[in-house]
């Protein structure tokens, strides 16, 4: 591997920094899933729903203290806020743990589309030297020529091979990123109806009775 890697010049050394960025992200935004993953808790977010239904809100907040989910961060900012604005409180908090959940995946996307043109500028370059070796040496020696051009495709090989690697897990980190925001859409409109229901039985009791 060390000899491939001389053998592609210069070029290979800004794709390997591109490599190993991409390798910390990737095992980074790894950790963050599995710790997220283990975070999560949906028996505490149905417990939460119940309790909301009941209009039980002091018994909330001693159910979700310590609770690390970003489910219950979100229906927590809601229920501190139901007295001004539920909705907007949780979009605000849902904004901030989405991008929270993006962190880093910019810079893995420029990886991805940089080490592939890193590849094709050494190419080109190695292709430039093997021609000017060809003028200089005419037909004589074909075989440099050769194989200085093979020398040269190297770095369009490391370039795919590190956007190709990276791809796969940048739209799996992604995936789970769209699923969390559909996760955070349920349950706060179904706190937010169960909120709007509490906000009216007090209207229909009365009606009611009158």
């Amino acid at each position: 591997m060390i000899h491939i890697f001389i053998k592609g010049g210069p070029v290979m050394y800004p794709l390997l920094a591109c490599s190993l960025i991409a390798l910390t992200v990737i095992i980074e935004r790894t950790m963050f899933w599995i710790r997220e993953g283990v975070r999560g808790n949906q028996t505490l977010i149905d417990r939460v729903l119940e309790l909301c239904q009941k209009g039980n809100w002091t018994a909330v907040k001693g159910e979700v203290e310590g609770s690390k989910d970003f489910v219950i961060r979100i229906l927590v900012s809601g229920i501190l806020h139901r007295e001004f604005s539920m909705i907007k409180a949780m979009e605000s908090a849902a904004a901030e743990e989405i991008k929270r959940m993006r962190r880093y995946m910019n810079i893995l996307d420029t990886m991805i589309t940089v080490a592939p043109l890193l590849g094709i500028f050494g190419t080109v370059l190695g292709i430039i030297s093997s021609f000017e070796l060809l003028g200089s040496s005419g037909i004589a020696h074909p075989q440099a020529v050769t194989a200085g051009i093979a020398q040269a495709l190297i770095t369009t090989a490391a370039g795919l091979g590190i956007a190709i690697l990276s791809v796969f897990p940048y739209n799996y980190f992604n995936s789970r990123v769209e699923n969390a925001a559909l996760t955070i859409e349920k349950y706060a409109t179904s706190l937010e109806i169960v909120y709007e229901k509490l906000a009216r039985e007090p209207e229909g009791e009365n009606r009611g009775k009158a």
